[in-house]
Order: C-alpha cells, then sequence, then structure tokens
C-alpha cells in the first residue's frame, strides 16, 4: 500500500505543478493583438526600423570567408527607386522587392489567420509589427550584393502576375555597366510551396566572373503568432538546421544569442520553424554548403552559402536554390527536401507519435472527420491494450469483491500494521489480486496520450478542423468547456466501479483526481479531451462487464 500511495501522491504533485503553469500562461501577461499592416520596402526613408544595418548580409571578402556568420558593413543607396512586385498562385501570394529582389511578404491563402476571420495567414512579412523575409543573392568578388553602393537594383516586365497554368516563371533583370547581365528568376509551381530560385549570369564582360550563391531568412524575435496556448508546453519557435551529421538540430532565439552557429555539409537545408509553418532555404543538394547564423540589429538570421563559381567570358551560367514557405504538412515536406519533415517534431516519443499520425491521416481519408478520426484512433488503442486493461481491471473487480474481507482484517488487527499486511497479502496470493494493478492502464496510456498530445499539436490539418456542435476548432481547448466536465464525470462514474481505497489518504485522493483532472484538462485542445473522454467511456464499458463477471462467478 504504501508504494500505491507514493505514486498517488507523486501523480498529484506532478498534476498540480502542471496546473501552476496552465494558470500562469492563461492568466499571466498576454501579448496585444495587433492588426496586419501591408509589407514596405526596407530601403524606403520611411522605414527606418527595417531598413538593412551592417550585418544583415554575409561576409563578401576571402578573408572572412570562413567565417561567413562574421558580417560586412553595406552602404545603402539614398535614391533606390525600389518597386514592390506581387505574385500570386493557388497557393501563395508573396511581395518581392525588386531592390535586391527579396521576399518581403508572404501569405497562405488556404489557411486562414483566424478560425473566423476570412484573411489569410502571414508567414512572411516587413513592415513595423514584424520583420520576418527571405533574402538571397550573390556576395564574393563579382557579386551584386557585395557592391558598396549597396544591394542590386532589378527590374521586371510587370508589377504583378498570377499563375494561370501549371507553372509561372517571374524574372528580375540586372544589367551592369561592365555588360553582365544577371536575372534573378522566380519559378512557381501550382500547388506547392516550394519556389525554385535560379540566378542566369551572362557575363558579357571581358573577364572571369566569379561570385557566391548565398539565401538567408531573416527574423526578430517577436511571438509566434500561429502558437496556440496549451497547458504551458509550446512548439519549437527557432531556427533549424540539417546537414549529413545532424539531420535536425534546432536552436531557439536564446541559444542564437549565446552563440553562433556555424556548420559544413554536402547537401543540407536551413530553416525557421514555427507552430505549424515553415520557412527553408534547400541548396543544391550535391554540393558542400556553409550554414550559419548570427543575430544583426536585434534579428535572427539563419542562411547557406554556396561554394564559388566562376562564368568565362561570353558564357551563361546558372545557380539555383529552393525556398519553402508553408504548412509542416509531412508529405509536402518529404518532397520538399530530405529529412525536412522532421521540423514536424513529435518529441522524445516519435516512435509512437508517428504511426499514430499515418494512422489519423488514414482514417481521415475514409471519414472526412477529424474528430471522428480521433475516436477511431481512441478504438484502435483500447483494442490494442485489451488484454492489459483486462488484467487490471479483473484485479481491481476482484478487490471489490473481496472489500468486506479486507476491512474484516483491518478491523481484526488493528495497529498490528505487519500481521496485516501480511495477512492482505496471503488474500492477494490466494485470490491472484494485483494491488497496483489499477494503475496497470494508466502507465500504458501515458506515453500513448502524451506521443498523442504532440501528434495533435503539430498537425496543421488539425488547425481549424470542426468535428461537431460547438467544437469548431479541435486544436484549441473547448470554447464552452463541456467536454473536460464530461470526462470528469466519466473519471468520477470509473471511481465507482473501482474498489475503495482501504487507507484513508488514498481514498481522499482518489476522490480528489476527477476534479484535479477536469480543471486540468480544460485548457488542453479540444481533440485531445476527445480521446481521454471516449477512452474512460470504453474502459467504464469493459470494466462493468468484468465486474458483473467476477460477481457471477462468486456467485455460484
Amino acid at each position: 500500500m504504501d508504494v500505491q500511495r507514493i505514486i498517488l501522491i507523486a501523480a498529484l504533485a506532478i498534476i498540480s505543478y502542471m496546473l501552476v503553469l496552465q494558470w500562469n500562461q492563461e492568466y499571466g501577461a498576454q501579448p496585444v493583438a495587433v492588426a496586419q499592416t501591408e509589407s514596405v520596402s526596407a530601403y524606403q526613408s520611411s522605414n527606418e526600423t527595417a531598413a538593412p544595418q551592417a550585418g544583415d548580409l554575409p561576409p563578401t571578402t576571402t578573408e572572412v570567408a570562413a567565417n561567413n556568420d562574421l558580417p560586412e558593413a553595406q552602404a545603402v543607396a539614398t535614391t533606390a527607386q525600389q518597386q514592390l512586385i506581387s505574385v500570386k498562385t493557388d497557393v501563395l501570394e508573396l511581395l518581392i522587392d525588386t531592390k535586391g529582389g527579396d521576399i518581403i511578404q508572404l501569405t497562405l491563402p488556404k489557411h486562414k489567420a483566424a478560425l473566423n476571420d476570412d484573411k489569410p495567414f502571414v508567414l512572411l512579412e516587413q513592415n513595423g509589427n514584424r520583420t520576418y523575409v527571405s533574402q538571397s543573392g550573390l556576395i564574393g568578388k563579382d557579386g551584386l550584393d557585395a557592391k558598396k553602393e549597396g544591394r542590386p537594383q532589378y527590374t521586371t516586365a510587370k508589377n504583378s502576375y498570377q499563375l494561370e497554368g501549371d507553372k509561372l516563371t517571374v524574372d528580375l533583370v540586372h544589367t551592369g555597366d561592365d555588360g553582365v547581365v544577371v536575372t534573378k528568376r522566380f519559378v512557381f509551381t501550382k500547388g506547392s510551396y516550394k519556389i525554385e530560385q535560379d540566378f542566369l549570369i551572362n557575363n558579357g564582360s571581358a573577364e572571369v566572373w566569379q561570385a557566391k550563391l548565398f539565401g538567408q531568412i531573416k527574423r526578430d524575435g517577436s511571438k509566434d503568432p500561429s502558437q496556440t496556448t496549451s497547458m504551458g508546453m509550446q512548439a519549437f519557435l527557432g531556427a533549424v538546421f540539417s546537414t549529413a551529421d545532424e539531420h535536425y538540430d534546432k536552436f531557439s532565439f536564446k541559444k542564437l544569442d549565446e552563440a553562433n552557429v556555424k556548420k559544413t555539409s554536402l547537401g543540407g537545408w536551413v530553416a525557421m520553424s514555427q507552430h505549424y509553418f515553415l520557412s527553408a532555404w534547400i541548396p543544391a543538394q550535391d554540393q558542400e554548403n556553409n550554414y550559419s547564423s548570427r543575430v544583426s540589429n536585434g534579428n535572427y538570421i539563419a542562411g547557406f552559402v554556396a561554394p564559388e563559381f566562376s562564368v568565362a567570358p561570353g558564357e551563361t551560367k546558372t545557380v539555383s536554390a529552393g525556398f519553402y514557405a508553408g504548412p509542416k504538412e509531412t508529405d509536402l515536406l518529404e518532397q520538399a527536401a530530405p529529412n525536412l519533415e522532421l521540423t514536424v517534431d513529435y518529441g522524445i516519443l516519435w516512435f509512437i507519435a508517428t504511426p499514430l499520425s499515418w494512422l489519423l491521416k488514414t482514417i481521415h481519408s475514409f471519414v472526412g472527420n477529424w474528430g471522428v478520426s480521433i475516436i477511431f484512433i481512441t478504438i484502435i488503442v483500447k483494442a490494442l491494450l485489451f488484454q492489459v486493461n483486462a488484467k487490471a481491471f479483473k484485479s481491481m473487480a476482484k478487490m471489490r469483491k473481496f472489500g468486506p474481507e479486507m476491512t474484516r482484517l483491518k478491523e481484526l488487527y488493528g495497529d498490528d500494521r505487519q500481521k496485516m499486511s501480511q495477512a492482505m497479502m496471503e488474500l492477494y496470493k490466494k485470490e491472484k489480486i494485483n494491488p497496483l494493478g489499477g494503475c496497470l492502464p494508466i502507465v500504458a496510456q501515458m506515453p500513448i496520450f502524451i506521443a498523442l498530445y504532440w501528434t495533435l499539436m503539430e498537425s496543421v490539418e488539425l488547425r481549424h478542423a470542426p468535428f461537431a456542435l460547438w467544437i469548431n476548432d479541435l486544436s484549441v481547448m473547448d470554447p464552452y468547456f463541456m467536454l473536460p466536465i464530461l470526462m470528469g464525470a466519466t473519471m468520477f462514474i470509473q471511481q465507482l466501479l473501482n474498489p475503495t481505497p482501504p487507507d484513508p489518504m488514498q481514498a481522499k485522493i482518489m476522490k480528489m483526481l476527477p476534479i484535479v483532472f477536469t480543471f486540468f484538462f480544460l485548457w488542453f485542445p479540444a481533440g485531445l479531451v476527445l480521446y481521454w473522454l471516449v477512452n474512460n467511456i470504453l474502459s467504464i464499458t469493459q470494466q462493468y462487464i468484468i465486474n458483473k463477471q467476477i460477481e457471477a462467478e462468486g456467485s455460484k
């Protein structure tokens, strides 16, 4: 009994601790919501806060090439004739600044900003609210972005482009005084969140032209706009690097403040990850790329620099990289780059969460409702654990049956705990009762419960996914708290079917658990509470049948 008491007290302590975390998360200082603002060029004089600073671009000189996280100051031209061009596809809407050719705004029309808001979710933006942009260019000996006059000014045929077929090509052209023509080409594909970026260098000069391709993501330290608040646990926000040696290496903003990242690898990629969404630079996989991070004027910059290349006089050469900006859907990420799907981070229980996620999506492909899919997942998990639960319920049913005998032993031996414990153990052995059997279902369920939590939390498919009636978003808490209340009620019913612990302290703790769990589950995602509710209902059914069977055996 002492062991069971320790287990119950420890469980209550953990629950109470997490409850305090949740209470602080929900009722502490909350970020103030800000209205969406149109992104503007960083080179406009009225946008001083977003203007390029020393350290925004990778190094350009040979002597610091080995330490490409060290910035070099760039002078900004004061007479820039920049303009913004808009591009629309079926899944992307973006603004490209012709000064530098950076993507300064990117929205996702298939993902709403909020449940009751028809505006698309904004992933990248550059304005007074937030800085989060994608930059790329050419540095090195002759690179356009290495010039003292600042970022290159490109020209384009139109101010707006729209995908009409399967492909859309947007060309930004820069013609240098030396006869070198550089075309920065964006290639969009229908249904794809990956943008192919090509640099076509036509060397019309009399000299060999040399440069390096770079791509980087610049983001300030603002909060994750896609984060849903629940029990103090949040999805990762920060930079992620993938190399041949480490396929998934993440760095929070706090870690980036402490030290710069330097990596070299064949292939690989670099990303900025947040809840549900991702932006990532994917350079050519058949070359050795340098990856790095740095902090410049409050912005976190993570990117890559490709190997140097040369273009002979009269020659045309193309260097390329891909840029992914969209939802963290496993299938899309697998298509975009090797190991990019690892950014769907299931934590240490990934080996349970991964098959659960696959099973959940497979069921949804048949039933078409994520809530119903969760119910089917619960039934399948319950079936897999049927024998474990059956043994535990039989043990509890026997304890319930022999409850009067246990009470008699306690009265018989009084305060002689040693004799009472010995008599109890003899009874347990004779009737094949496991006093800790009631803990087995919970112990078996907890890894699955935690893995499912991360599955639901990391599945962008469940964002704004309705179930039925008042549940219109399974990824956030039940707005009316009905599911947690029903879950608490089912826990209370389960207790009525279980034997009353002989120890008064244990009995009090067990009576408190439904209340504690109900309060604790108030802020859980509705999908997770639905899983636990259905699991309780199935457990009650199974336990009721077993109790009746044990009682029938005793009456024969």
